[in-house]
């Protein structure tokens, strides 16, 4: 009976720590993600890129869907924005995971 109380407690263990394990993963994974995009020609966090377009606090200032909607439909977006830098941020076709995981990660950085 202890062996099986054991058990269950290592599970419920695990299941605890994987939701923060899974979060911490997808923006490490988005953190890759903005590296292999190459975000960094356009974009700056913690003063590494182009300090023109800082994203330090994005994740307190925009919500997750407003940041994927920048991702996917950036043309729009800007339109939306009145924003006038130049050139024009391009729609980006991610995978689910990629997108997810950019996502977490520029949610993460609220300076």
């Amino acid at each position: 009976m202890k062996h099986v109380l054991g058990i269950v407690v290592v599970i419920a263990a695990l299941a605890a720590t994987s939701g923060s394990a899974s979060a911490q993963s997808a923006v490490e994974r988005g953190q890759q993600v903005f590296t292999a995009q190459k975000c960094s020609v356009c974009h700056s966090v913690a003063g590494q890129g182009n300090k023109k377009g800082p994203l330090d606090a994005v994740g307190a200032k925009l919500s997750a869907d407003q940041i994927r909607q920048w991702i996917t439909e950036a043309p729009a977006m800007a339109a939306k924005a009145k924003s006038e830098r130049k050139p024009v941020m391009k729609a980006y076709a991610l995978s689910k995971d990629e997108l997810d995981g950019l996502v977490a990660y520029l949610q993460s950085l609220k300076k």
